[in-house]
């Protein structure tokens, strides 16, 4: 009994232990957590890669003597800049190149428009440091999702109108529907031009299972306060008047959405292009709903020679469990993406 006694106590020691670690570990593991949790802001200095580009490109085509001369010529250069650099930051003009800068932020949006937490992180920073002279690039891609993710992205661009930043937004694959209603808040829109552009239409489908429930003798109770609580549904019975209700409140959407791009873009005959149709750029800019054909690569290397580009990309930090869930709904992004590329249509 007294050694039964002794490995009982030896083992609620142990036990006594391994809590204490684990609690230990649980703590540590939420405060990394919670560290982590706002994600961090990534900067790439793009002129610099661009100017990195250009220099080894030109130095490949040189012959061997050429470029011996060239590297001597290169490495004087970096030894004067760094000096130059560093007589900067004694008077207090580090980091000052003197030139106005080019902010460069992504949207590759999904259905939901999911990726606007992180734009509204990147405009906050741009409108921290922007100065009057600096303008804004964006480069999109999206073919438009549900209303209110997309209205949401549109109002984080007006933020950069109303401080009177510049925003030119660049489009090479898609920009239609809610991705058309981020577009046209820009000063200027760029398409590359077999570009899908426009879209400016509202369309949603809804599966009914009624029949099938009836046909198995499943009887299905929906109860609502206020008429129109709901108007179409998956299972119960819907009704012509619910049926009209949900029309009307679609037409009042694309109504919303076409004051909404006409407010944007006065100039443009919105009744001629708010069917619902799209256009590939070149159509798109004889319809006025972009100003000027480019990729977005033509565009920064215009900008890159007078401004100082910078890439400006807000990550957050998964966990990953989010990573896995994340990785599931980007695969079923890119199906519907493919579905929309062979004839449906954005929800917006």
């Amino acid at each position: 009994m007294e050694l039964l006694s002794e490995y009982g106590l030896f083992l609620a020691k142990i036990a006594t232990v391994v809590v204490a670690i684990a609690v230990i570990a649980v703590l540590i593991v939420n405060l990394t957590q919670r560290k982590r949790q706002r994600g961090e802001l990534k900067i790439t200095r793009l002129s610099e890669q661009y100017k990195e580009m250009q220099e080894e490109m030109s130095a490949s085509l040189l012959d061997d003597h050429q470029q011996k001369q060239w590297y001597k010529a290169q490495k004087k250069k970096l030894k004067q800049e760094a000096k130059e650099a560093k007589a900067k930051a004694k008077a207090g003009k580090n980091g000052d190149t003197g030139k106005s800068r080019v902010y460069v932020l992504d949207f590759k949006g999904s259905m939901d428009a999911g990726e606007v937490s992180g734009l509204r992180e990147e405009i906050t920073a741009v409108l921290t440091v922007a100065k009057p002279q600096d303008q804004v690039v964006l480069r999109l891609e999206s073919p438009g999702g549900v209303v209110h993710g997309y209205g949401l992205a549109a109002s984080q661009l007006q933020r950069l109108r109303d401080r009177h930043i510049p925003l030119t937004i660049a489009v090479d694959k898609v920009a239609a529907s809610g991705g058309y209603m981020m577009a046209c808040v820009a000063d200027k829109i760029v398409a590359a031009p077999f570009a899908i552009i426009g879209s400016i239409g509202v369309v949603a489908q809804v599966p009914n299972f009624n029949r099938f429930l009836k046909g198995k003798e499943i009887d299905i109770e929906l109860h609502t306060a206020g008429q129109f609580k709901r108007t179409l549904t998956l299972l119960g019975e819907n009704t012509e008047e619910g049926r009209q209700k949900f029309r009307e409140s679609l037409n009042e959407t694309h109504d919303l959405f076409k004051e909404f791009v006409h407010q944007m873009r006065p100039a443009l005959d919105i009744e001629s292009v708010a069917t619902g149709e799209h256009w590939y750029g070149s159509q798109a800019l004889e319809k006025g709903l972009i100003d000027q054909i480019g990729t977005s690569d033509e565009l920064l290397l215009s900008l890159y020679e007078n401004h100082e580009v910078i890439g400006v990309r807000y990550q957050q930090r998964k966990k990953m469990m989010e990573r896995f869930t994340g990785s599931a709904t980007e695969s079923i992004d890119h199906l519907l993406m493919r579905w929309w590329q062979r004839g449906q249509k954005p929800l917006m």
